[in-house]
């Protein structure tokens, strides 16, 4: 079950898990959303069929926020086959337009460096950029998407 937001508008600190019928019902509800919500699914489609079991959403798209801009990720590399991998999954520096254009959000190797000396995105993702506070993450299991 995803908790309520916190006085910051963020999920309360940790990685909470998901279905992903309980992310589109809580994260779902307009058009901005459910937009970003299609591109987050093919983007776990293309996870999965290249055998990724974890993705962690982030972002403003798992805050109170009405119309975030897109949605942010990491995911787990075990076991991923990189020849079944999509490209726009491949180009993981900056600028991932990519990712953007396929998808409308990007995704990147949980246990990779956020900044060359900086923590690993798993990490990274869970400090709020504005003010520093722990904050939660969304962990979505592929083996269980339908």
């Amino acid at each position: 079950m995803i908790p309520p937001f916190d006085e910051n508008g963020n999920l309360p600190p940790g990685v909470h898990d998901a279905t992903w019928d309980e992310l589109e019902e809580r994260f779902g509800g307009n058009k901005t959303r459910k937009k970003q919500l299609r591109g987050l699914r093919l983007a776990l489609d293309d996870l999965k069929r290249a055998g990724c079991s974890i993705v962690y959403i982030d972002g403003s798209f798992v805050s109170e926020k009405e119309k975030p801009g897109d949605f942010d990720g990491c995911w787990e590399a075990d076991g991923v086959n990189w020849d079944d991998l999509h490209p726009a999954l491949r180009k993981l520096t900056v600028p991932r337009a990519s990712q953007k254009k396929r998808y409308g959000g990007e995704l990147v190797i949980a246990d990779s460096p956020s900044e060359p000396f900086g923590p690993a995105y798993l990490e990274f993702f869970q400090q709020d950029g504005r003010s520093g506070a722990a904050k939660g993450i969304i962990r979505v299991s592929l083996k269980e998407l339908r």
